[in-house]
Parts: structure tokens; sequence; C-alpha cells
């Protein structure tokens, strides 16, 4: 998704739209000044400054005014004139747009986990160690280890921990905790995975969804063993993986991806919806009854390399 925003020289609105706009979403954005009546009509500003998202202004109706080198009003969510956006508005237009439908999900949802990858070292030193922590004891670590990390840069450990759960890499409960680190759930899922030692121990963990548990195995370039369940027959599914193969039970087995339309974290739309169904029967009957669900149905082999394109690159140093 691309958000660029048009502004005029000096126009006093726009850092606050940059502002509301950094509290909305990591993704970059771009500006760009319009000097003249003729850029303005080029590139499609209505007043400075007007936010187009992947070159659509959302916010155009027919009241606003033609396109030229002024300054912009808005009205809120009340109705009322104000000199910007909201960030509910904001937050609302950049959801609509990235929005997972049926044409391809998979490229969406590697997109949408893509973006949640934390760019500064200590944020993603601290998420490389909270990923280590629950492959190895099947727990994130405890604050004094993420202290010890987050102690290289200049913001707390809080900080961090709440920039990654803004970028939507973990989810933190109410309490701080952290109760998500994809592919890692910290609370019991339908999606068990025993995490195999080369002396043939090891640990047993949660996935938060089907993809997810697959995605372990090429991220810790270990043995993995996944014990799911198909949610519209109660058929036990596993999926081993020794030596990178892997090997499916019931051999039919397959996987829904989709998400709720509604957008948001993906602990909150869409990881309930990535499950493993005995066969394309059963999965279809499950999208048949939650139409309201875009997605799509992926064999064994495109499920397989949809974890791995959005799990290898995590613990990459």
């Amino acid at each position: 998704m691309k958000l660029e925003v048009l502004h005029v020289r000096d126009c006093p609105n726009l850092p606050l739209m940059l502002q509301r706009l950094a509290e909305v979403t990591d993704l970059p954005v771009t500006t760009r000044l319009i000097e003249s009546d003729d850029d303005a009509a080029r590139f499609g500003m209505a007043g400075s400054p007007t936010l187009l998202i992947d070159g659509t202004d959302p916010f155009t109706t027919a009241d606003d005014c033609a396109c030229g080198v002024s300054c912009r009003l808005y009205r809120d969510e009340h109705g009322r004139i104000v000199p910007a956006l909201s960030i509910d508005q904001l937050r609302a237009a950049i959801t609509a747009a990235g929005r997972i439908d049926d044409s391809a999900p998979r490229e969406v949802l590697s997109a949408w986990r893509t973006r949640a990858l934390p760019l500064d070292p200590v944020e993603k030193a601290v998420h490389q160690t909270i990923l280590r922590a629950f492959a190895t004891n099947g727990a994130p670590p405890t604050a004094a280890d993420l202290a010890l990390v987050a102690a290289d840069g200049a913001k707390t450990t809080a900080e961090v921990l709440t920039a990654l759960h803004e970028a939507d890499a973990i989810r933190l409960a109410p309490d701080g905790q952290v109760a998500v680190a994809y592919p890692f759930s910290a609370t019991p899922t339908r999606h068990r995975v025993r995490i195999v030692d080369p002396g043939g121990g090891g640990v047993d963990v949660y996935a938060m969804c089907a993809i997810d548990a697959l995605g372990m195995a090429p991220m810790l370039g270990r043995d993995t063993r996944i014990e799911s369940v198909d949610v519209i027959t109660g058929q036990p599914i596993t999926v081993t993986t020794t030596d990178g193969r892997t090997t499916w039970q019931p051999a039919a087995a397959v996987v829904f991806i989709g998400a709720d339309a509604g957008g948001g974290p993906s602990a909150d739309c869409c990881c309930d919806y990535l499950n493993f169904f005995a066969d394309h029967s059963a999965a279809q009957a499950w999208t048949s009854s939650h139409p309201g669900i875009p997605g799509q149905i992926l064999n064994q082999p495109d499920a397989e390399e949809l974890a791995v394109r959005l799990f290898q690159p995590l613990l990459a140093t």
C-alpha cells in the first residue's frame, strides 16, 4: 500500500496529518509539495493536505472544491469542520483499502506480515529474543531478559514492546505481558506443535493458526510435529516435518486462509480463520457456511510455501 500526502508550502495542518498517520500505521508515508493549480489537478490534490492511498483520495466528496493550491478542511465523525482527519477516520480508510478479498489472499497476507517485521535494530533484537524463548521454553522471556536486550537502545523495554505491538509483530495482554509473538501463542490454541531437539527431546508450543504452525520448522530449522483438528468434522490432523520434508495425515488435508473483512491485528481478524481441514470438501463446507470470511483453500505445497515465505526470515541475522 502506498500512502502519500499532497500539500502546499508551509501548510499548517501537514504536521498534524503526518502525526496521526504515524499513530495509525507503520507504513512509510511520502509527501509531495504542490506549487501550482496544474500540479494540483495532475496529482489530485483537493486542497492541502490531501491523503492518497494507492493514488486515490478516499475522502473526496461531491461537495469538495476543485483541485487547487488552497487549504483543505474536513468533517469529522460528528460532522464538525476540522483541519485534519481524525485517527479513527484514517484507520478506517487504510483498513478498508487493505481488506483481504478473494483475488490474492496469499499475497495480501504475505505483505501484511512483512510490514510487521521490525526494522529498528533493538526492536528486532527484542523480537527475536521473544521468538527464541518461545521455541526453547514454550513461553515468552522474562522481563529481565528483555531489559538486558533493550538496554542497547534509547527506548525502555515497555516502549520497545509497545512499538512491536503497534506494528503487529507481537500482541500484548492488558497487563503488558507478551500474549502472542507470531507464530507463537502464550495460551493454548487448536494448533499444538512439538519442536523436536536433535537428541529426541523437545518442547510443546501453541501456534496462532495453521500457517503459523507450518512456519515453525522453516523459521527454526528444526523438526516439528503439528497436531490440529478439522473444525468441521473434528478429525485429528497431523503434519510432521523431518529434515525439511513434511508428511500430512490425512493425506488429503488442506488449509484455508482468510480474514474478517473488517481488518485489524492478525490475532483478532484472521488467525481464527486459518485452519487445517481433512480434505477440500470439508474446507468448502466451512467456507460456504461463513460467506462473510473471504479467503482461499490452499493445497499442501502452497500452504508450506506461504509458511516459509512468512516465517523463515524472522530469525535471520
